[in-house]
């Protein structure tokens, strides 16, 4: 299958270049929705919630705190914090797109789901699970002593039954990359005094 190219547009980059897209053939035909499964990870970040929700705040912000993404842009115009907005964004090479579809500056929270079904990366050669399609959630508390930030970040997953736990153990790992990638900006960024 020959791998498209999108054309570059306007959009926020952190260097490098994404020059394919995710192929069409990784998409869920199936008229059935299987069972959810759910990746689920929570950390202490040494920063005030004001400064991370700042940073995550704009769906459109990504290349800015996720290793691996090089470049992002919101769809039709919208802004990054307005419900239905979409973004596509190249990570690791990959094209994705992903709709707000939650959004409280009171609750310190953002929901984005998946457009399409995602495939598993390929690994040792074997049966690949079926591609999944997914829906996360960050979700910010502040922590009073010491004037840090509780996150939690959940996916929850539309997968085979027989693939469920290769995925959600996939997303377990990958979701903690995603925190660590965050509080290493955080600390480049916005670095505290002691």
């Amino acid at each position: 299958m020959r791998k498209q190219t999108p054309p570059r547009t306007g959009g926020r980059k952190s260097g490098g270049f994404c020059p394919r897209a995710w192929p069409t053939s990784a998409r869920n035909e199936t008229k059935g929705k299987p069972p959810m499964t759910q990746a689920y990870y929570s950390a202490v970040l040494d920063h005030p919630l004001d400064d991370v929700w700042s940073l995550i705040r704009d769906f459109n912000n990504y290349p800015a705190y996720i290793d691996g993404v090089s470049e992002s842009e919101i769809e039709d115009n919208r802004r990054g914090d307005e419900v239905g907005a979409v973004r596509r964004f190249c990570y690791l090479g990959n094209w994705i797109r992903q709709r707000l579809v939650g959004h409280s500056d009171d609750q310190h929270s953002l929901t984005y789901a998946g457009l399409e079904a995602i495939p598993y990366p390929q690994d040792d050669g074997g049966p690949s699970p079926a591609p999944t399609r997914y829906q996360g959630t960050m979700h910010l508390r502040p922590i009073i002593e010491g004037n840090r930030t509780f996150i939690e970040w959940s996916v929850a997953l539309e997968t085979e039954p027989a693939d469920a736990e290769r995925w959600k153990a996939l997303f377990a790992s990958w979701i903690p990359d995603w925190t660590d990638s965050l509080a290493r900006t955080l600390a480049r960024t916005r670095p505290r005094s002691r």
